[in-house]
């Protein structure tokens, strides 16, 4: 069983995404579009489970599949969609059994794509929510310290919530 954990935001976190970043891209790199840091760990000042998300964007999803034995050979465990149809997730532990990353692949276009990032980009833009985010998170853990699904079902509707607003928030940003 897994203790649900959120600690204080790490600076290294971006360096641990960059490293994993190099890594990634080395194996699947001809069917690489991007690599974003989402979650969390991508929003300063702010509690997270300490778990380095990853979104790859990729030319087409179907090959992805193929790569798995590569994302093994990493440390990763392959998902297949894992509840996100036309995602395919990997998930890696350190040497312990630690949880360390998570990496959700997308085809370029996909709206899931697009939902993470403008929903990472409104919390680093607003950190009053980020904050109220933050404190949800503190709390949902020590409610369920080893009920990961309880966490996440206590996240979800302030997500949803912050999800409609990031939306609202990006149609309104001017286009380049």
């Amino acid at each position: 069983m897994r203790k649900v954990e959120v600690v204080p935001h790490n600076p290294k976190w971006r360096d641990a995404f960059a490293q994993e970043k190099q890594q990634i891209w080395q194996t699947l790199s001809d069917n690489i579009v991007a690599i974003h840091h989402i979650g969390s760990t991508a929003i300063p000042n702010i509690y997270a489970k300490p778990i380095i998300d990853l979104l790859v964007e990729v030319k087409a999803i179907a090959k992805i599949d193929r790569c798995n034995p590569s994302m093994v050979a990493l440390g990763y465990e392959a998902m297949g969609e894992f509840g996100i149809p036309g995602r395919r997730f990997f998930r890696k532990n350190d040497a312990v059994g630690v949880r360390t990353h998570h990496v959700h692949t997308f085809e370029v276009g996909e709206p899931q794509v697009e939902k993470h990032l403008v929903f990472r980009d409104y919390m680093i833009a607003h950190q009053e929510d980020a904050q109220q985010y933050s404190e949800l998170k503190r709390e949902l853990a020590r409610k369920h310290p080893h009920d990961i699904d309880s966490y996440m079902d206590g996240k979800d509707e302030f997500i949803q919530q912050m999800s409609a607003k990031a939306a609202k928030w990006h149609e309104q940003m001017p286009s380049d």
